[in-house]
């Protein structure tokens, strides 16, 4: 026999897996004096308001970022180029969302400073009623990870999850525990205080990576120049004619080559063994592998993981199998420096065909963790965007990145900047995971004042 409740309840977030009323959950009378639960109905009104594109004229568009990061213009397109024949108008101060990818905390407060900007009807607006609710409450309430766990779990969607939508309709009934506005401010408040304290952290961290940086640099006697296009006619020697295009010949570009032909330097091409490692499926008699794609692999972190794929439903970029020591190379928007050697962990996992994988040094005169380091320099970044093409996804192939010039310095020197720089991501390693431990106390406190269940202090 089915049970319905006839009153207001709530649940812990930690145990909501559904937009469902769960078997357990505490009264609504547990919460603080003079709080209440609500609709997000009752305290929001949609944005209607729409205007017409048209096809010469330009639109500023805006999107939400994933994991709360705000509202951020997109790009400005001419109305001929958008798909819509309506746009909306953003209002500052209004609670917006994106509907695509909710399900990843993408939700915002539109900034005062955000006028003469659209956006499609994938990003709903609602103006709040500050009487009963500050758009800022709203907001964190949205955050807190039992409610993005919830908006998982209303997304709809026939494909896969990244196209999952989170309606206006289930974004309306969702019930919100909603103390006074002066207490709704106090928690805002509190976050805003500790949030400026982890932004500083966070500010200190990239510090520390630009000091670690410039150091590199510096210990190799080059120095890379702000990006400085070319204006008007030059020429050139015929010897130094690399490409056609105006592009490749940047200011900046010219002006690290020059660097670089001082020092005693090498092709990458000359220092590493570039390899093709096919797999097949004998190799994976269970049935399954570990696949390496690029958004596995970091600037900052190497690779971070894998998943899992079954043979038979391989996907047609999986081609490369890996040894422990082989350098992978991202060769699609190489300037991320998604570059990492594989370590023991991943020993026998399989790489997309976006990486360039080397097996060995041809040399025992250079360090391969000093070449790895290089390559994610400033410097080594610089050469691989001077010679990379594409528009959408710009990429280097090959060729064209076994022509990046790496220093080499004596082997000792190599291995004492080496050094030198691992004292300095351990450094950058203990700021971050302070920073990183800073930021899931502070959730987790407002979480629980959001839920009427720690003191909002005073």
């Amino acid at each position: 026999m089915t049970a319905v409740s006839k009153r207001a309840f709530t649940v812990w977030w930690k145990d909501l897996e559904r937009w469902i009323v769960p078997k357990q959950f505490f009264s609504a009378g547990q919460l603080p004096n003079g709080w209440s639960i609500v609709r997000v109905g009752e305290l929001v009104q949609q944005i209607k308001d729409r205007v017409k594109v048209e096809p010469q004229e330009e639109y500023r568009m805006v999107g939400v970022k994933w994991y709360g990061g705000g509202i951020f213009h997109r790009e400005t397109v001419k109305g001929e180029a958008l798909s819509s024949t309506y746009v909306t108008p953003v209002i500052p101060n209004a609670f917006i969302y994106n509907r695509l990818f909710a399900w990843k905390g993408s939700f915002g407060v539109v900034p005062e400073d955000s006028r003469d900007f659209f956006v499609s009807n994938e990003f709903p607006q609602f103006i709040v009623d500050k009487r009963r609710i500050l758009p800022r409450y709203l907001y964190l309430f949205f955050m807190c990870g039992g409610t993005i766990k919830a908006v998982n779990a209303s997304s709809i969607g026939s494909a896969a999850v990244s196209r999952n939508r989170f309606k206006e309709d289930d974004f309306l009934i969702f019930e919100i525990p909603l103390p006074p506005v002066h207490i709704q401010q106090v928690i805002v408040s509190h976050w805003e205080k500790i949030q400026a304290k982890i932004n500083e952290a966070n500010q200190q961290v990239e510090k520390l990576k630009q000091n670690s940086e410039e150091t590199l640099l510096h210990e190799l006697g080059i120095q890379v120049l702000p990006p400085t296009p070319r204006k008007g006619a030059f020429e050139l020697f015929w010897k130094d004619l690399g490409r056609w295009d105006t592009f490749f010949y940047r200011k900046d570009f010219a002006d690290l080559d020059e660097q670089l032909s001082k020092v005693r330097s090498a092709p990458l091409g000359q220092i590493m063994n570039f390899i093709s490692r096919g797999w097949n499926g004998k190799d994976f008699p269970e049935g399954t592998f570990e696949y390496i794609e690029i958004s596995s692999v970091t600037k900052d972190d190497g690779i971070i993981g894998s998943k899992t794929v079954e043979v038979r439903n391989a996907p047609s970029r999986a081609t490369t199998l890996l040894r422990e020591g082989d350098m992978i190379l991202a060769t699609t928007r190489p300037y991320l420096g998604a570059f990492a050697i594989v370590t023991h962990e991943f020993d026998g996992c399989v790489c997309s065909s976006g990486f360039a994988v080397a097996d060995r040094l041809k040399t025992d005169t250079i360090d391969k963790d000093f070449v790895l380091l290089f390559l994610k320099s400033f410097a080594g970044l610089r050469q691989m965007e001077r010679r990379m093409t594409g528009g959408l996804y710009p990429a280097i192939v090959q060729t064209e990145l076994e022509q990046v010039l790496v220093p080499l310095p004596p082997l000792e020197i190599q291995r004492e900047i080496v050094d030198m720089m691992s004292h300095y991501r351990q450094q950058i390693t203990k700021e971050r995971k302070a920073a990183e431990e800073n930021k899931a106390e502070v959730i987790r406190e407002v979480e629980e004042m959001i839920l009427g269940i720690r003191p909002v202090p005073h």
